[in-house]
């Protein structure tokens, strides 16, 4: 047993994971909001990541202006969506909504492999040093870059929730629409705030991860993988989402460790979140956080 290496990856596994978490708590602000599980998750991230990318290789800028410019890109971006794609479809059916976020899935993804092409691009280098050194661990620059903005970026959450005008109505709005309305909160703004705020996150997931491993349509599967995530935290906790998605990224690493060494069976990396789905779906299917509801007939 290599408990070197078991160290390795549990670390790795915390640091994937607490940007799981944020992801997940993307899913999780949209989800509060209008009660819509957004299929184009996955492709806001590789639109962050392409923007970004695209400032740094085609005008030479710094990476924290270039980082800065796709942040601010990404909210006007998830805010015209909102208002051009789906605020006509308020008061609609939710699997219509639900359907219309598939299909802008679809047109990103193309979209994306028409203007970029359909290799992996990599990023600029951003650091001087590649690693630097944790104990004995020797972990990426760009991961420990990944966990201090993963932690600012859920403080903000937390501190936007909780101390602000504009959270307070997204958190009564999330509680009850007809309420919030009728106490003044605007419904539409709500909405569109939410949308602004999950696509500029998820930019700045998708900028950490593509500078990790490149930038290509493969980073859209983090949409997906990250709903295991979503579901095991609770689909409308925010906290929930968080410490899902740590969960997810530790039992990820496990996985790897425990099939590298013992099992041989190949893939068990990819494959264990969607393991924990279905034990949670079976056993939990409203999550560890997440409100369980009860209908009386």
């Amino acid at each position: 047993m290599d408990l070197t290496l078991l160290g390795q990856l549990l670390l790795n596994g915390v640091i994937v994971g607490t940007l799981y978490g944020v992801v997940a708590m993307c899913f999780v602000l949209i989800y509060k909001a209008s009660q819509v599980v957004n299929f184009a998750q996955g492709e806001f991230l590789l639109v962050g990541a392409w923007v970004c990318w695209w400032l740094l290789t085609t005008y030479h800028i710094p990476f924290v202006w270039g980082f800065l410019i796709t942040l601010v890109f990404m909210m006007l971006f998830g805010m015209a969506l909102q208002i051009v794609l789906l605020r006509p479809l308020i008061g609609e059916p939710i699997i219509a909504v639900i359907m219309v976020t598939i299909g802008m899935s679809i047109v990103l993804q193309a979209l994306m492999k028409w203007l970029f092409g359909v290799f992996a691009q990599p990023f600029p280098p951003i650091f001087e040093r590649d690693s630097v050194t944790i104990g004995q661990l020797e972990v990426r620059t760009v991961y420990v870059m990944s966990m201090v903005v993963c932690v600012i970026v859920m403080g903000g959450f937390g501190y936007f929730f909780k101390a602000t005008r504009m959270g307070l109505a997204m958190r009564a709005t999330a509680f009850d629409q007809q309420v919030a309305q009728s106490l003044g909160v605007s419904i539409r703004q709500v909405f569109a705030l939410s949308w602004a705020i999950s696509a500029m996150v998820s930019g700045i997931a998708g900028v950490v991860i593509g500078i990790v491993s490149g930038v290509s349509s493969a980073l859209s599967f983090y949409g997906i993988k990250v709903f295991p995530a979503v579901i095991l935290g609770g689909l409308d906790s925010i906290v929930g989402g968080v410490v899902g998605g740590i969960i997810v990224g530790v039992l990820e690493n496990l996985a790897h460790y425990l099939d590298s060494q013992f099992l041989h069976w190949g893939n068990m990396f990819e494959i264990a979140p969607f393991y924990v789905l279905i034990v949670i779906l079976m056993i939990r299917p409203y999550g560890l956080f997440g409100t369980r509801d009860i209908e009386r007939v």
